[in-house]
């Protein structure tokens, strides 16, 4: 499915901001969570902030799915922060989410953005055998760029 806009935490800005969020190294993962989580662009900070994360069951692990071929690129003052796109197969039950969240798994576990899977906004509701792909922007998940 083509996502919505990804939406950068205050903090997380601040965080790059201050190189204590690295994109270039960090591990990154993606969460689902459910209707009952609304976000605080610039309240939220921490993995620890989230509510509502799906549950372990029905092909979802707590924690979410881990960000592969991270990579960090700029060209003409535009630098783009882009992986690969993120799965899951429900199985045994259906996956119902609303909203997906990427932070950085560590020490921290700081918050980097979050994304409205359906921009009605409703839950999305994967049924077992169906396999959820989360497709990035193909320019990126997000991009900074010069005035």
């Amino acid at each position: 499915m083509a996502v919505g806009t990804f939406t950068l935490y205050g903090a997380a800005i601040e965080a790059i901001a201050k190189n204590t969020l690295d994109l270039d190294s960090d591990t990154f993962k993606a969460v689902l969570l459910a209707s009952g989580y609304t976000p605080v662009v610039n309240t939220h900070a921490l993995y620890s902030d989230l509510t509502n994360e799906l549950s372990t069951a029905s092909g979802y692990t707590a924690g979410g799915a881990t960000l592969t071929s991270v990579a960090v690129t700029r060209s003409s003052g535009t630098v783009k922060f882009d992986a690969d796109d993120v799965t899951w197969t429900a199985s045994g039950g259906s996956l119902v989410a609303r909203y997906l969240v990427v932070y950085a798994d560590g020490a921290t576990d700081r918050l980097l953005g979050y994304i409205l899977l359906d921009d009605t906004p409703a839950d999305i509701t994967v049924n077992p055998g169906v396999v959820l792909t989360i497709q990035w922007n193909a320019g990126g998940i997000f991009t900074i760029s010069q005035p």
